[in-house]
Order: structure tokens, then sequence, then C-alpha cells
């Protein structure tokens, strides 16, 4: 199992709270139920014949405080959920006694009213059961377990006290035997609700380490990225390091956005981005690339990081191809505004990493073959073209640019020397 993280320990905190805030309401409305009934119970004409001695008073009496007692223990966890503080665990052991206490009350009430044998058949022994069930939402194991002992040691106890003699006077080896089977059952059901409640806890503990896994590789590549991709960036524990990795760089641009937008609504304009974007994205998608952030109307698009990938170049200018061809299909679709796209492609070494505050971190490239992707892609404008490629592209997938042309020696605005470009569209 995933160790849960450190800062979302305090997240586990507050849900194991509201669990027990849950566990303080259930038992609340079950002894308020019980408190009805037994009023009702009680007040039955042909009851009253049989036992005069019983007041209105005595249920009132016995009940009404410990539903107090959970109301005050649902303000308190509330008031320490909204200082995000936790339960002293000393507390949670005083509290468990004190609630599974109240069927030994009760027990004891019934059996000064109407004797051990009547009150041992009446349900308040099984009040026990209720007690131990609902502990299991404490989600700890030894917590069940004591609720489990203390309803087994005042069970034995007040057997001791009232019941043996008088039930079993002739043979105290089977009122011994009746006190410790009772006894046997209710620990053995705090024991097996404590292992109920560790089992719920794990499977929580995983589900936030899952959930805190999975933000975490959400925040650092973007909102954008496929569950695919997460689960594969799980998987590998990808951008943890920085280090210098061989990137497939992609730019792509979507031309005369911004001039096309100025006469339209702002709601039209993010749709067709946002359609447009939808179209692009499923493409890097499926070709195992990575969008690394959107630039306005573009975006950059990563192969190989964090991934290794051996034919990022490869994948790379497919995945270009494929768009063109996506947005040609989708151009016909949304006739009222077509999209003309710019994409740009140059391999090499990069470094790779997490950069940020430590409020707020992301995953990116830096390098220079990073920024002549950008102004190898700046140039489709000057050539009219919609795909351009750097020589080291073009060598890394001859299959794929087989179609490119040479576009000579051409000068790159901020580098001294010429390099080589190749058109793809």
């Amino acid at each position: 199992m995933a160790a849960v993280p450190l800062d979302h320990r305090a997240a586990l905190a507050r849900e194991v709270l509201k669990s027990e805030r849950q566990r303080a309401r259930a038992l609340a409305l079950v002894i308020g139920v019980l408190l009805l009934l037994t009023v009702g119970f009680f007040l039955a004409p042909w009851l009253r014949g049989t036992f005069p001695q019983i007041r209105l008073r005595t249920p009132i009496a016995v009940y009404t405080p410990f539903i107090a007692y959970e109301l005050i223990i649902l303000r308190v966890i509330d008031r320490r959920l909204a200082k995000g503080r936790d339960t002293p665990r000393l507390a949670r052991y005083l509290s468990a006694l004190i609630e599974t206490s109240l069927p030994s009350v009760v027990l004891d009430e019934q059996i000064r009213v109407m004797g051990a044998e009547a009150a041992l058949g009446l349900f308040a022994p099984l009040l026990y059961f209720v007690f131990i069930v609902l502990s299991t939402l404490r989600l700890d194991f030894w917590l069940s377990a004591f609720t489990g002992l203390v309803a087994a040691t005042e069970l034995f106890a007040i057997g001791a006290l009232h019941a043996w003699s008088p039930l079993h006077a002739v043979d105290p080896h089977l009122a011994l035997a009746l006190g410790l089977s009772r006894s046997a059952v209710l620990l053995a059901g705090g024991i097996i609700a404590g292992w109920v409640g560790t089992r719920l806890r794990r499977q929580f503990e995983a589900t936030v380490a899952a959930t805190s896994a999975h933000e975490r590789v959400t925040n650092l590549f973007g909102q954008h990225v496929s569950p695919q991709v997460v689960e594969r960036l799980l998987a590998a524990g990808a951008g943890h390091v920085s280090e210098m990795r061989r990137v497939a760089v992609m730019f792509v641009d979507i031309r005369s956005f911004t001039a096309d937008a100025r006469s339209r609504r702002p709601a039209e304009v993010v749709a067709r981005l946002d359609a447009a974007f939808a179209v692009l994205v499923e493409v890097v998608d499926r070709n195992g690339g990575l969008v690394n952030k959107f630039l306005g109307d573009g975006f950059l698009a990563l192969f190989g990081a964090p991934l290794e990938d051996s034919r990022a170049t490869r994948h790379a200018v497919r995945a270009g191809r494929e768009m063109l061809d996506a947005i040609a299909r989708h151009n016909a679709d949304h006739p009222g505004w077509p999209i003309r796209i710019g994409i740009g492609v140059h391999v090499g070494e990069t470094v790779t990493g997490t950069v940020g505050s430590p409020r707020r971190k992301e995953y990116t490239v830096i390098g220079d073959t990073v920024n002549l992707a950008s102004r190898i892609e700046a140039l489709n404008k000057e050539f009219g073209a919609q795909f351009l490629l750097s020589d080291a592209a073009r060598r890394e997938a001859p299959a794929e640019a087989s179609e490119a042309t040479p576009l000579g020696e051409v000068a790159i605005r901020g580098y001294e020397t010429t390099m080589p470009l190749w058109r793809l569209a």
C-alpha cells in the first residue's frame, strides 16, 4: 500500500473525524428511538399492572444524559473540524468507555425493576452490539476492540453481581460458563468490528494516496493531460527529478486567430478555440505526446518527456501530419470559421524538471531546443507553410518526413548562423 503523503495526513484525519461525527449522530438517533420506544412500552396499561414500580422518569433519566452526551460530542467534533484539529486519542477511549456503558446502565435498571432473569431476556444485552457495530466508523482497530472489551467486562460483571445466584444457584459452573460465553461473543464482535474498520481505513488511505498522486501529476503537467497519460506518469513516477533529456519539441499556433476573433463575441471565440484544441490535443495524446502548456491560441507539446520514448521524433512528425488532416476535417464542420495552423518541430537536448514556487510548481522544458522549435514554427508565416522541421528532426524521422522539401539554409531570428529547414506542408 502506498504511503499517505505528509501533506494529506491532515485530510485523512479530517475524514476520520467526519466518520466519528456520523457515528455520534447515529448513536444519538438510536438512543432517541430507544427512549421513545421504551417510554411507550412502559406506559402500556398491561405492563403498568405487571410492574407497578415502573415510573415514566426512569427511562428518561437513563437515556437523556446519553443523548445529551452525544450532542456534546457532535458539537466538539464540529468545532475541531472548523479549526482543523484532531481529537486526542485518550479522549476517544474515554468516549468509548462512556458510550458503551449505556447498555450496562439500562440492564442494571431493568434488573432492579423486574429481576435478573426477565431483564437478561429483554433487549438491553443486545444494545452492546449497536455500540460495537458503530465503533467500526472510528476506523481504529484498538478502539473497536476496546469497545468490545468494555461491553464484555461490564456484562460479565453485571451477571456476576445480579444474575448468577438467582438463575443458577444449583449449578454455579453453568452460570460462569454462560457469563463467559456471552462476554466472549461481545469481545469477538469488537475485534471483528476493529478488523473491518482497519480494512476501511487502509482502503481510504490508499484512495487518499492515489488521489494525492493524481493531483500532483495533474498540477505538474496540466489539467489537459489525458487519463491514459496520467496513469503512465503515475506508473513511471516521472517529473520529480530534473535531468537532461533528448526531447522532440513541437509548437502549434492557430494562424490569424486574434484578428478573426475581434469581430466575434467572447463566448464564440472561446468555444471555437476549445473545439480546435480538442481536436489537436487528441492527436497529441494518441501519438504519445504531452501538451505541456497552452500559449494563448497555441500550445507547446513534448514527445519523449516526461515519458521515455525512443521514437519520440517520429511520433511528433506523425502527430503533426495527423493534425493537419484532422483540422481539415474539422473545418468542414465549421465552414463559418475555418482554422489554419502552423507547426514547428525540432529535437535536441533539453533540461526537464519542475519549476515554480513552493505553493505552485509545474513541469517544463528549458533550453535552446525549445527556443529553436518556437522560432521554426514562427517561420511558417514567412514561407506560407503549415509544417516546418529542423534538419535534426527530419533525420530522426526519415519515413514520416519522406515528403519534406528542403528550404535550404535559413536565417533564424536570434541565431548568428543559418540552419537547414524542411517543409512538410
